[in-house]
């Protein structure tokens, strides 16, 4: 990703309102290979231009009239077919009708209207890293949003307005150039939009919160009556209860996100602590003094621990802090043992840079169980743990586990759907196995025994954990929709009903509307 895909724009206060925002993404994209609607673009010309929904829709054509598909369209004779109906996780393989990777907010409403008007199953896709293949459906239409990628950054008002299409990596790059944050998971190739309307956790999630607890706007294509489709936005002066859905209930329950407003925060640089124990000899002493320190330490320590069948990791990043300071906060935990230790220091978007993994390099078949934890594991939890992990299939099987506190406690103004604040820490094991291939879909012979050690770990870890967390979605848990919301279901069917009454996103687990 270069500089030249996107712009980041400097503005003044005055022009700080969400529509005014909002307009000039479209004119940004437009820079990347989009088409700006010309009333839309006219707009953002003059300072005094009142933009309400009626008016952008008049502007998108989105209203009464036949739908074409328009962007960049994939159809299964297209030579670029297979690439682009692949994704991240292998293990899942569909043949979707049409692809639509769309270059602006027209080519989703077209894409969405159309989908109705010829009555065609629909998915809704980013970052492709849906992990049970829930963003991609045969014999239907998915409306690829990935393309969609511009930055709009106010410095003086700390406010960032993306396009949805931006990965975490492209987002965290991109704002640590001017040296601003916001939450994102560790994994860069994630769709941004995805993580965030998920709930969205990293390293930075015990300083700055959840992903969406910074979300403070939205560009969403909706259903309207029975064919059509039409734009509106989200923030906490217009559709606020839309907002506080999108704010961890959001992936493709109720519209279709096109740009994302956040709240940033400044950020110089960071230090990035990593320990590596061989072995998992010491893991109870490590996990045991992790969680008596980790969990409650300074919030601008954010941490991981990851258990392979050959090793104990330790990640650690300290937002604002120097590795005197990241050193004596981890220091009960880099005591036991004798680990390895390495330590860097610089700006977020070089260091985050730095430690991911190229798609190419990770196994092709992935399966995971989300759980969360209220109360520190005692030590036959702990001893579950070390027993399935020496068993584990492959050396990319892990335990993976996040710790919480901090600010996830503190909700933003206007509350969020992500219920799990009072958690310790988030956990889950997960099994990777298989090689990457331009023809998925062939069963490996190690699915079986992936599949079964998987089901049974999560199965020994019940005792001591809850809940579930909705970007690793648990197939076949009964009683999903608490477990992934708790009390906020009821809301959230209320807030689907008035939104998409006809339930025209949908897929396993989605949100059904209430009753009328």
């Amino acid at each position: 990703m270069t500089d030249s895909l996107w712009r980041v724009v400097e503005r003044t206060r005055t022009m700080n309102d969400f529509s005014r925002r909002r307009l000039l993404k479209t004119s940004a994209v437009a820079g990347a290979g989009a088409v700006v609607v010309p009333g839309v673009a006219a707009a953002a010309t003059s300072s005094a231009s009142v933009v309400t929904e009626t008016s952008v829709n008049e502007a998108y054509g989105a209203r009464y009239s036949p739908a074409k598909l328009t962007g960049r369209i994939v159809r299964p004779h297209d030579p670029g077919y297979t690439d682009a109906r692949l994704g991240w996780d292998q293990l899942f393989s569909h043949y979707p009708l049409v692809i639509v990777f769309a270059q602006n907010t027209q080519d989703v409403v077209n894409a969405l209207t159309w989908a109705r008007q010829n009555d065609v199953a629909l998915r809704i896709r980013s970052g492709r890293h849906s992990l049970e293949g829930w963003s991609n459906v045969d014999s239907g239409l998915v409306i690829d949003i990935s393309e969609l990628k511009s930055v709009h950054l106010d410095s003086a008002a700390r406010v960032a307005t993306v396009g949805a299409g931006l990965n975490q990596l492209e987002a965290v790059t991109t704002l640590a150039k001017r040296n601003f944050a916001v939450t994102t998971g560790t994994e860069g190739t994630v769709g941004l939009a995805g993580a965030t309307l998920g709930g969205g956790f990293g390293f930075l999630t015990r300083w700055l919160g959840m992903a969406c607890d910074s979300l403070i706007g939205a560009e969403v294509v909706v259903a309207e009556g029975d064919e059509y489709a039409k734009v509106i936005k989200a923030d906490l002066a217009h559709n606020s209860d839309l907002l506080w859905a999108l704010r961890g209930a959001g992936n493709g329950n109720f519209g279709i996100v096109t740009s994302l407003t956040y709240k940033v925060a400044p950020l110089r640089s960071v230090t990035y602590v990593q320990a590596t124990w061989d072995g998992i000899g010491d893991l109870r002493r490590v996990f045991d003094a992790w969680q008596r320190t980790a969990l409650h330490a300074d919030d601008r320590l954010g941490t991981q621990v990851e258990i392979h069948r050959n090793q104990t990791l330790l990640f650690a990043v300290l937002a604002e802090g120097t590795p005197a300071e990241a050193k004596k906060l981890l220091a009960p935990i880099l005591s036991v043992g004798s680990p390895q230790v390495s330590v860097q220091v610089g700006n977020w978007g070089e260091v985050y840079s730095g430690f991911q993994i190229p798609t190419e390099n990770e196994p092709a078949n992935w399966k995971f169980y989300s759980q969360f934890t209220r109360k520190p594991f005692p030590r036959r939890a702990i001893d579950v743990i070390s027993s399935f992990m020496r068993d584990a299939p492959t050396d990319e099987s892990n335990f993976f586990t996040q710790a919480f506190g901090g600010a996830v406690r503190r909700s933003p103004r206007g509350g969020t759907a992500f219920p799990h604040r009072d958690a310790l820490f988030y956990s889950e094991p997960g099994v990777g196995w298989g090689t990457r291939s331009d023809q998925p879909g062939i069963c490996d012979p190690l699915t079986p025994q992936a599949q079964a050690w998987i089901a049974e770990f999560s199965q020994a870890m019940r005792p001591y954990v809850d809940g579930a967390y909705v970007n690793v979605p648990n197939v076949g848990m009964q009683d999903w929709e608490t477990a992934y919301w708790r009390d906020n279901f009821d809301r959230l069917r209320e807030i689907k009903a008035k939104y998409d009454p006809h339930n025209v996103f949908q897929y396993d687990q989605s949100i059904p509307p209430a009753s009328r």
